[in-house]
């Protein structure tokens, strides 16, 4: 029997429910996949665990039937990632990648130096749920849909520390934090002097180095994740 394939919907997950796979979703089940009445689809929803479901027809009109729980719902690291918004196949990298490692939220800002500040949120969302499926992560990260980085330092929460990679600037390396937090990365070509001033006037902001090299802005996003995500 073939792997099940494994798919995000935003409906209620137990036993005996009915779940409809999203239009783009039955395509991909019947024509890419061409799974059959009878197969096991895996079922997510971030709120309920993963559950298998078998499919019960297939092509435009597919639903599958849900049959057993595979895995309650754990709890996940609660890391947001707050970004420079890149050229588009920098920025889609950085988002699948970032929901590989585990992120909760990516919320892109737009700083002084940004080049890129149109932001296509449904499509990033996209992204993001397609990596959660693959990554057998039960939840998708929210996107934020972009604002400037003033306006982001004045609704951040206080109590969420937040974490910027200051290049140039003397910091301790970033290393593995236990509850809530974010990451701030850059936009090409760094912060301006004057952002990162009126950042450390924050309590909440904190530099940190991401090692001895100057990184690209999108390589800095994974390597600032990996270590405050997974760093022992």
């Amino acid at each position: 029997m073939a792997t099940p394939l494994r798919l995000y919907t935003p409906a209620d997950l137990h036993l005996g429910q009915s779940v409809q796979p999203s239009e783009g979703q039955s395509h991909y089940i019947s024509v890419v996949m061409r799974r059959k009445p009878g197969d096991e689809i895996l079922l997510f929803n971030g709120r309920d665990g993963e559950w298998l479901g078998r499919l019960v027809a297939s092509g435009r009109k597919s639903y599958c039937q849900v049959v057993s729980q595979k895995r309650l719902q754990e709890r996940e690291p609660d890391i947001w990632l707050v970004f420079a918004p890149l050229k588009r196949q920098a920025t889609d990298w950085v988002v699948q990648k970032a929901t590989e490692l585990g992120v909760s939220a990516l919320w892109p800002v737009i700083t002084q130096r940004t080049q890129a500040e149109r932001v296509n949120t449904e499509r990033l969302l996209l992204i993001a749920t397609e990596a959660a499926e693959q990554s057998e992560r039960l939840t998708v990260p929210t996107i934020h849909p972009p604002q400037s980085l003033a306006s982001v330092i004045e609704i951040w929460p206080p109590d969420r520390a937040l974490y910027v990679a200051a290049e140039r600037r003397a910091a301790s390396k970033a290393a593995a934090i236990a509850g809530p937090g974010g990451l701030l990365i850059g936009p090409e070509g760094g912060f301006l002097p004057q952002e990162l001033d009126g950042l450390f006037m924050h309590p909440f902001v904190h530099p940190v180095s991401l090692g001895p090299r100057i990184l690209r802005a999108e390589t800095a996003a994974i390597v600032g994740l990996a270590l405050l995500l997974l760093s022992a």
